[in-house]
């Protein structure tokens, strides 16, 4: 994926998207009371900040809970059956989670085990979008 990406979300999320292109994992932080949002908000629910600041993370972690899917779904034909879904506690977040899909040996992959993620691309629907992948840390 180019560094310039593509409009993905017409959310309060799209600087997530843009940094994935860039190669980086970024969070949204409120300026006011600094609280972690995710998923990405306008708004502060804590103080009504409408002032963020994305921070990069190193996208390292664990497992919060996994899920093996044994066929495919429309539009997502680039991933082949079956994968392991995973949904990753961040580190360094205030416990924020993202998903994505397991790479490598599967043998130890269990809740709360560390993973390490990687920037990718995936076929969506047509479109080529980045998405994390994860491998479970020795």
């Amino acid at each position: 994926m180019s560094a310039e990406a593509a409009v993905i979300s017409t959310g309060a999320d799209q600087p997530y998207w843009d940094g994935l292109a860039e190669g980086r994992v970024r969070f949204p932080r409120c300026a006011g009371c600094g609280r972690v949002h995710w998923p990405a908000v306008w708004r502060c629910g804590d103080c009504g900040s409408w002032e963020h600041a994305w921070f990069d993370v190193e996208p390292v972690g664990q497992v919060y809970t996994w899920s093996r899917t044994w066929h495919r779904f429309p539009g997502l034909e680039s991933l082949s059956a079956p994968f392991i879904s995973l949904v990753v506690t961040v580190d360094a977040t205030e416990g924020r989670r993202l998903t994505g899909i397991l790479e490598g040996d599967d043998a130890a992959i269990r809740i709360g085990a560390r993973v390490r993620g990687r920037i990718a691309t995936v076929e969506a629907a047509g479109r080529v979008v980045p998405a994390l992948r994860w491998r479970v840390e020795a």
